[in-house]
C-alpha cells in the first residue's frame, strides 16, 4: 500500500478512521477485485439528459438487477494512486478512472473530469462536487450539476446512492444499491 494510505485515506485524512468499517475496508482494497450486488437505476429525465448519459456511460433505463463492480487499485508505493472502476449495470457498462489531485478525488468519465471533496458524517461518506472539466475546459461554478454521492456501510457490504442533475435538463444519472465486500456470502 502507498505509505501514505489509500487514495481515499489521503483525501479524507483523519476522518477516514471514523467511516463505517465496511467503507474503510472497501476504500483500502488493493489489486483486482470483482464485487457483486444489486442496483436500481433511474432513466435520464429528458432527451438532453439521455444524450449526456450516453456520453458518460451512465444507465439509460430505469430498472433493477444485479451489478458487477470491477476494481483495479494497484498497490504501488512509489506513485500516486490511480484506480479503475467498471460498473456493469443491467444493460450498460460505465468505466471511470479515479486519481488524487489537490486533495480531491478526480473521476474521469469519458471527456468529463469531476473533482470531489470527501466528507465523513456519522460513519457515512459523502462526495461534494467542487470542479468539473469537459474536454479540458473548466465548467463555471454556476453550471455545475447538482450531485448527490454518498456511501454507507452495512454488515459485509457498502450501500451507495448517486444522483446527478442539471438545471433545465433534470436528472442525467441516478442509481442506488449495494455491493457485497470480498469474503462476504451473498
Amino acid at each position: 500500500m502507498n505509505r501514505r494510505g489509500s487514495m481515499y485515506q489521503q483525501a479524507l485524512g483523519a476522518p477516514f478512521d471514523r467511516l463505517h468499517p465496511a467503507l474503510r475496508k472497501f476504500h483500502r482494497l488493493q489489486g483486482r477485485h470483482v464485487l457483486f450486488g444489486e442496483v436500481e437505476t433511474h432513466a435520464p429525465a429528458s432527451m438532453p439528459a439521455k444524450l449526456l448519459a450516453r456520453c458518460l456511460g451512465t444507465p439509460l433505463r430505469s430498472g433493477r438487477g444485479e451489478i458487477r463492480f470491477e476494481l483495479d487499485a494497484p498497490a504501488d508505493s512509489e506513485s500516486a494512486p490511480v484506480e479503475s472502476w467498471t460498473r456493469h449495470f443491467p444493460g450498460r457498462t460505465m468505466r471511470s478512472r479515479l486519481a488524487l489531485a489537490q486533495g480531491a478525488i478526480v473521476e474521469r468519465l469519458g471527456p468529463v473530469r469531476l473533482a470531489f471533496m470527501l466528507q465523513e458524517h456519522e460513519g457515512r461518506l459523502s462526495m461534494r462536487l467542487v470542479r468539473m472539466h469537459v474536454a479540458g475546459v473548466r465548467c463555471p461554478g454556476w453550471l455545475l450539476p447538482q450531485v448527490l454521492a454518498e456511501e454507507t456501510g452495512g454488515d459485509g457490504r457498502i450501500e451507495f446512492r448517486i444522483s446527478a442533475s442539471l438545471a433545465h435538463i433534470g436528472e442525467v444519472a441516478g442509481y442506488h444499491g449495494h455491493l457485497l465486500l470480498p469474503g462476504t456470502a451473498s
